[in-house]
């Protein structure tokens, strides 16, 4: 068997130094402890296909492996794509050069079987691979992503909270989420101006209540949070009259964060 182990300090981690990049976000994760403690949230079987996206030095890369009987990896950088390779035998890490906005998880899930998702995400690229991914939610048993604070709070916000928005919506209707752990700046190299958290993710299957028209559904949750201080009645106007609003027991007066998951999706089925 092949056991490797991942990065722990940050002097071992100069010792195997990279520059990291700021075009692509690079916060290479070096705390044994939030590394420990994602491996045991994820709880890995041998023969699971696990994805893991932007995998850098292999810090959560090597204790998967030490569990699995074989990984997939996204990234984008090649200087990491071939230190990867080195490292790693190809029979037990598949190294999937490109950029993870692009990549189509859904063939490799119908080649694999549902999949397991995980990575130290880019906060610069966070948002729009989340809205990526619930494009896959069917191929995915599951998801656990480090994610900048901020954005973990969006993710799990609550109607009439500050931080309740499109992304809440739109990803509390697809997903069941929750917050496991936080985890400093200095748990990072270099380290990141802000703390970071890990998320959980798990699809609902089947989406209940469901939207009959979902691109109806994300039009009128975008336009309702286009200007989010603004009422119903002025952000849907043309695409809700208040008339409608009002039989759905729904205020025209009602501002975007008042809103459920449920009651957006009643707006989109028109009752």
């Amino acid at each position: 068997m092949y056991l490797w182990f991942p990065v722990r300090t940050t002097e071992e981690f100069r010792v195997n130094r990279h520059v990291a990049r700021k075009r692509f976000g690079q916060h290479f994760l070096v705390d044994a402890r939030v590394i420990g403690a994602i491996i045991d949230a994820v709880a890995p079987r041998r023969d699971d296909i696990v994805v893991e996206i932007g995998p850098g030095l292999g810090a959560l890369t090597a204790p998967l492996l030490h569990r699995l009987d074989h990984l997939h990896a996204v990234e984008i950088d090649r200087d990491i794509v071939a230190r990867l390779r080195r490292r790693f035998p190809s029979d037990r890490l598949s190294v999937h050069a490109g950029d993870a906005l692009l990549f189509d998880f859904g063939r490799l899930a119908v080649a694999e079987g549902k999949l397991r998702i995980v990575g130290n995400l880019p906060y610069n690229i966070s948002t729009p691979l989340l809205f990526r991914l619930e494009r896959f939610a069917g191929c995915v048993r599951d998801l656990h992503f480090m994610l900048q604070k901020e954005v973990a709070e969006r993710l799990v916000a609550t109607p009439k909270s500050a931080d309740y928005g499109r992304l809440s919506v739109l990803l509390q209707y697809r997903f069941v989420m929750d917050r496991l752990l936080d985890a400093p700046p200095e748990s990072f190299e270099p380290a990141p101006k802000v703390d970071s958290a890990v998320i959980r993710l798990i699809p609902r299957d089947p989406v209940q209540p469901a939207a009959r028209d979902e691109a109806r559904f994300a039009l009128l949750v975008a336009a309702a949070f286009s200007q989010r201080r603004k009422m119903l009645r002025n952000t849907l106007k043309g695409l809700v009259d208040e008339a409608e609003l009002e039989c759905l027991d729904i205020a025209p007066t009602a501002r975007a964060e008042e809103l459920s998951v449920a009651d957006y999706v009643r707006l989109a089925n028109g009752g």
